[in-house]
């Protein structure tokens, strides 16, 4: 399924349409967006361009408000809490430093490309530190959403592009559907923060 570009923002407004009536408290967590100056600052910083789709998101919110907690707002995105600029070069340098240490003791091939990689940049962060990320390998992996679980052995690969992420999840608040190969459903506690509990289908 392909999506023209203007698609990105139409389906980020329609996420935050449903948030600001469902979840406000997730909605009113969301940062402004990074100014010009910022988001050329982190591409010089990852040495690379950023995909044209993380570059739309950072121009609409620049990360979300920290949660303190794990019952605060701000991990709208599968629990995951989007990053600003600053907090994504850290965290993709963070991979980096892993695959650099991989290569010193041999143990590449157990972590480039499976939990870690030079051209991988998390925008979402979990508390236990799992990310999610946008590859910007090129081929045919560029662009994907993935997610790393660390003490997992590898990562998993939700979506093709952020825009059918997009889609999924405004289409998993709106109708309560599971999202994810991992299926994860919405649940909105105290009216106000929108969790995502693994979907446990009865048998």
């Amino acid at each position: 399924m392909s999506h023209a570009p203007h698609d990105t923002a139409q389906l980020w407004e329609r996420l935050e349409r449903w948030l600001s009536e469902h979840a406000p408290g997730e909605y009113a967590s969301m940062r402004a967006g990074a100014s010009e100056a910022d988001i050329s600052q982190l591409e010089e910083g990852l040495g690379f361009p950023l995909h044209p789709g993380l570059k739309a998101l950072l121009a609409r919110h620049d990360g979300v408000m920290p949660p303190r907690g794990s019952t605060d707002p701000g991990t709208f995105l599968l629990n995951y809490a989007l990053l600003d600029t600053r907090r994504i070069l850290e965290g993709q340098r963070r991979l980096v430093s892993m695959v650099e240490d991989a290569v010193e003791e041999g143990d590449e091939d157990l972590v480039a490309g499976r939990i870690a990689h030079r051209e991988w940049v998390p925008f979402a962060q979990g508390f236990s530190g799992d990310m999610l990320f946008v590859d910007h390998r090129r081929g045919d992996h560029y662009g994907e959403v993935g997610e790393i679980s660390f003490g997992d052995p590898d990562h998993r690969v939700l979506w093709a592009s952020q825009e059918l992420m997009l889609e999924e999840l405004c289409e998993g608040v709106e109708n309560g559907s599971p999202v994810t190969p991992l299926p994860r459903v919405p649940s909105v506690h105290e009216g106000r923060k929108l969790e995502w509990l693994v979907f446990r289908p009865r048998r």
